[in-house]
C-alpha cells in the first residue's frame, strides 16, 4: 500500500468504519509514522492535530478500534479502516461521531419493510397475508424454503440455490417478527458463540 502524504502537509484523512456493520464511526488524520503504528500493531492510531503527536485511540478511555481491514482510495490520499470498537467511539459518548443510528445494510432495511407492512396492516402485501395467517403457517414456510434451499443444493443451478436462500431469509425475518424478534437478538446470541 502506497499512501501520498505529500498531498496535505504530511496528513491524510482516515474513515474509521465499523466492520461488523459497516457504520461509519469517525473521521481522523495519519501522518507516514501513525499508519505505520496502525498497520504494526493492528489498532488505530492517529496524529492528533491538537496535542501534535501521535495519538492512539483509546490510549485514555480504554475503547480501541481494532483493525480488520485497510484499504487506500484510487487517489492514494484517504485511507478506509475497517474495525472493530472496544466501546464507544465519539468523546460525547455516543456510539459514533456520526450519531447512535448504527447502519447495517439491506437485510436490515427488509427487516424494517416487513415490520412496517405488518404493523400497518398493508393491504394487498404478501408479506402482512402471511401473518394474518398465524405463527403455525409462517414457521411451515420457513421449513418448506430450507427444504427447497436444501434441494437446490445438492443440484448445480447457483441461480436457483440463491433464489431459495433468499426466500428462506424473507420468510425467515417474518416469522421473526411474528415471535416478537429482530435480527439483532439473533446477532447476539452468535456473537455470544464466537470465540
Amino acid at each position: 500500500m502506497k499512501i501520498d502524504f505529500d498531498k496535505n502537509n504530511g496528513l491524510v484523512p482516515v474513515i474509521i468504519q465499523d466492520s461488523r456493520t459497516q457504520q461509519v464511526l469517525m473521521l481522523g488524520y495519519m501522518n507516514e509514522d501513525a499508519f505505520k503504528k496502525t498497520e504494526k500493531e493492528g489498532v488505530v492510531t492517529f496524529f492528533s492535530r491538537s496535542k501534535n503527536r501521535l495519538w492512539t485511540k483509546g490510549e485514555e478511555s480504554g475503547n480501541f478500534l481494532t483493525v480488520k481491514n485497510i484499504s487506500i482510495d484510487c487517489d492514494q490520499d484517504t485511507v478506509l479502516i475497517q474495525a472493530t470498537p472496544k466501546n464507544t467511539v465519539c468523546h460525547t459518548g455516543s456510539f459514533s461521531c456520526f450519531g447512535e443510528k448504527e447502519s447495517k445494510g439491506f437485510l436490515y432495511e427488509l427487516e424494517a419493510k416487513i415490520a412496517e407492512r405488518i404493523d400497518d396492516k398493508a393491504e394487498n402485501s404478501y408479506t402482512y397475508a402471511l401473518y394474518q395467517r398465524g405463527i403455525n403457517k409462517m414457521a411451515q414456510k420457513v421449513g418448506e424454503e430450507a427444504v427447497e434451499l436444501v434441494i437446490e443444493a445438492k443440484d448445480s443451478n447457483d441461480e436457483l440455490f440463491k433464489n431459495e436462500a433468499a426466500d428462506l431469509l424473507y420468510h425467515f425475518l417474518i416469522l421473526l417478527k411474528a415471535k416478537g424478534f429482530a435480527m439483532e437478538d439473533i446477532e447476539k446470541v452468535l456473537q455470544s458463540r464466537n470465540r
